[in-house]
């Protein structure tokens, strides 16, 4: 089920690409089946399966039930404290990935083994003649991508739990990969893997400004993550170009395997090149600062889908007009799909599943057009869900325009496991769905019956600034959250803002009207049950905007990763909820502001 191709050879990988989605139904057959047929022997499916007989599609689908991670997390923690991987596995469990730690409180461990690398490494692979399809000559120059790892954590069994990025970036099929020459790095492997993510950044960064005339694309993982390596860089470039200016690296750095690969790129003294780098960055705006300083760059990849959206701003600011690229849909799970058409507006971005990597199910969400009906608001979500299960769809059988959350079976131990992605169907390529990805499941904020999902409350902040902030203010709405504040009767929606002025780093200059205006905006733009609240029960309070100083968020995800998250996967929460991610908030606010209306709200139907 893993082909192999020469990732050099962009026309086999296109037909390859063609072959796997007109034969999706066929493919996804067979991968079930030699799912079933590894792993029937596992203690997991002999509580549902009845042995080798008992292997058909209908029969796993009518027997083995459909199940979210507190079902499946006992038998995970048994292999974690040290039995055998044949609880889920057939296959030897060989690590643990955990979450980013942000969509769930804490990390969750899934399963994975020596073939899945294999898996990932084919996906990888498939990105290539994708991007050579819509951008030449890739093969001509270098990318600038930063990456990281997060120390593991050893399990009592031994095993290690790392984060998947990091699971990659550490195994042989990374660090002995083979020569790809549209895909080279400047960053040097021992900066990638240096545990220590601050000399990790500039070490990184260094490289990429020593090579720029060599650089054809930049980027990272996350938006997130590469707007801050853009801020890092605004703190540090000084230091940065005294570096290239003596062709030595800085006394902080002390990790002697990221020192020696910079030292080897440096190749002694530039002053001409540490001139000119520092002539840009001193200019008073910073807007476009990437195509000055890597010219010859042709896109910026990062993931700005999802909640990654609100960031899409931000880097076109910075970016100067080079296309946003989100190449691929994956997560600790699983590898699910690419993005065939790269270059598309980010709003338009939709990945089409490669029906090899796992064994796909959908189960349908209440479409999200009916503003009182949402899949997280039901009271039972028990009771709903087993309602729906048997409205299961197959890979090929879903239906455009409709909403679905995934469900995977994988080859490494999950079955029939609710990965918590809420997709949109927005056609086929061949016979491969495509899905746009909406939002994590039950990411709300509620304070009454209203249940704002993390997508809905993206929508209603995006439309805030983009008519009350950037024309009259010049201001930039570089990270926010949110809090259910309910130390108050009503309770109300608090929305933590991190403002920067457009063309400098001082502290932004408030406006009272202006802010409050915001407020009532994101209040306008929410939704039907939400309103309601407000307007008629007098169930939910005016909502709250407080401003935040520079650098808060940083602070944030500092203690996110205290706490368990990855820095390479981490995403802002974009509501909180720890007593610790509150206090780190509330004590850095200079401006408080509400909503000075009550939003407009009209009966829709029988509600009344």
């Amino acid at each position: 089920m893993i082909p192999s191709y020469d990732p050099n050879d962009t026309e086999a990988g296109l037909k390859l690409l063609d072959d796997l989605t007109t034969n999706a139904e066929a493919i996804q057959e067979q991968v079930l089946r030699q799912i079933l047929s590894q792993n029937s022997g596992t203690q997991y499916l002999r509580a549902f399966l009845d042995g080798e007989s008992d292997k058909s599609q209908q029969s796993f689908k009518n027997k083995v039930p459909v199940v979210n991670y507190d079902d499946i997390k006992p038998f995970i923690q048994r292999i974690a404290d040290g039995e055998s991987s044949d609880i889920v596995s057939a296959q030897p469990i060989t690590e643990l990935l955990t979450s980013s730690g942000t969509s769930a409180g804490k990390p969750k461990l899934m399963p994975s083994t020596a073939e899945e690398l294999d898996r990932k490494t084919f996906f990888y692979s498939m990105l290539v003649p994708v991007m050579n399809k819509y951008v030449s000559g890739l093969d001509e120059g270098k990318g600038m991508y930063l990456l990281f790892i997060k120390p593991e954590i050893k399990t009592p069994s031994g095993l290690m739990a790392r984060p998947v990025l990091t699971s990659y970036y550490k195994s042989q099929h990374f660090r002995n990969r083979p020569f790809n020459k549209y895909n080279v790095y400047t960053s040097p492997d021992q900066t990638i893997l240096c545990q220590d993510s601050k000399q990790s950044m500039y070490c990184q960064l260094l490289c990429g400004l020593v090579q720029r005339s060599h650089v054809l694309r930049v980027g990272a993982v996350f938006a997130s993550a590469f707007l801050r390596a853009v801020k890092f860089l605004e703190n540090h470039y000084k230091e940065l170009c005294a570096d290239i200016r003596t062709g030595t690296i800085t006394s902080w750095i002390t990790d002697s395997a990221c020192r020696d690969s910079v030292l080897s790129i440096l190749e002694g003294p530039n002053q001409e090149l540490a001139d000119e780098i520092e002539s840009e960055c001193g200019e008073k705006s910073w807007e476009g600062i990437l195509r000055r300083l890597w010219p010859k760059a042709k896109y910026v990849e990062v993931i700005v889908t999802g909640s990654m959206a609100q960031y899409i701003p931000t880097l076109e600011f910075y970016s100067g007009g080079l296309p946003l690229v989100s190449t691929m849909y994956a997560s600790s799970e699983c590898y699910f799909g690419i993005n065939l058409n790269p270059l598309c507006d980010p709003s338009d971005v939709s990945y089409t599943l490669l029906p090899n990597m796992a064994y796909f199910e959908f189960l349908p969400v209440d479409d999200k057009s009916h503003e009182e009906i949402h899949f997280a608001s039901h009271s039972n979500a028990e009771d709903d869900d087993a309602i729906k299960e048997d409205l299961i769809v197959d890979l090929v059988n879903v239906e455009v325009g409709r909403y679905y959350e995934i469900v995977i079976t994988t080859f490494t131990g999950l079955y029939r496991y609710r990965v918590g992605d809420i997709l949109k169907v927005t056609g086929f390529y061949n016979k491969a769905p495509q899905f746009r990805f909406v939002e994590r499941r039950n990411v709300v904020l509620s304070i009454d019956t209203d249940k704002t999902s993390e997508e809905d409350l993206l929508n209603a902040v995006t439309q805030a600034k983009l008519n009350h902030l950037q024309q009259p203010t010049s201001l930039l709405l570089t990270e926010y959250t949110s809090y259910a504040d309910t130390s108050s009767i009503p309770g109300h929606y608090v929305l933590f803002w991190e403002l920067k002025p457009r063309y400098n780093n001082d502290s932004p200059i408030l406006d009272d009207k202006t802010m409050e205006k915001c407020c009532s905006e994101v209040e306008d733009r929410l939704d039907y049950v939400y309103r309601r609240c407000r307007n008629k029960d007098k169930s939910i309070g005016p909502l709250e905007i407080r401003v935040v100083s520079l650098g808060t968020f940083d602070l944030l995800m500092d203690f996110c990763v205290s706490q368990g998250s990855s820095v390479n996967q981490y995403k802002t929460p974009r509501c909180v909820k720890s007593g610790g991610a509150l206090e780190i908030l509330d004590s850095r606010v200079i401006g408080r502001f509400f909503s000075q209306r009550v939003p407009q709200w009209e009966p829709l139907g029988l509600d009344s």
